[in-house]
């Protein structure tokens, strides 16, 4: 009922920079908090970043400085702008949302399928 589908990943070179976009649709009323998370190769998955609704940001120490998260709610649409990207960026990064459905106003949480990011040195 709810998709939440994440793009935007790819190769870039060290210092290079990466938006990801990540788009809810289905039936949805509405949309709480919105974050990033991300998975490296025999890592566990961290949060990187999330958001509230009021737009509110918050950011993990792997967050801090170089990335920006910023949503557009009209659109159910969370970004991440990643700048002076290293090769220990590299990793799949997910999207996962709190939805409010709108045939029953319970929340549930979905998660994308993520977008591998890869950053050459």
């Amino acid at each position: 009922q709810v998709q939440l589908v994440e793009s935007g990943g790819g190769l870039v070179q060290a210092g290079g920079s990466l938006r990801l976009s990540c788009a809810a649709s289905g039936s949805i009323f509405s949309i709480n908090a919105m974050e990033w998370y991300r998975q490296a190769p025999g890592k566990q998955r961290e949060l990187v970043a999330a958001i509230t609704t009021g737009g509110r940001p918050t950011y993990a120490d792997v967050g801090k400085g170089r990335f920006t998260i910023f949503r557009d709610n009209a659109k159910n649409t969370v970004y991440l702008q990643m700048n002076s990207l290293k090769p220990e960026n590299r990793a799949v990064y997910y999207c996962p949302a709190y939805v409010i459905m709108a045939s029953t106003l319970k929340g549930y949480s979905y998660w994308g399928q993520g977008t591998q990011v890869t950053v050459s040195s």
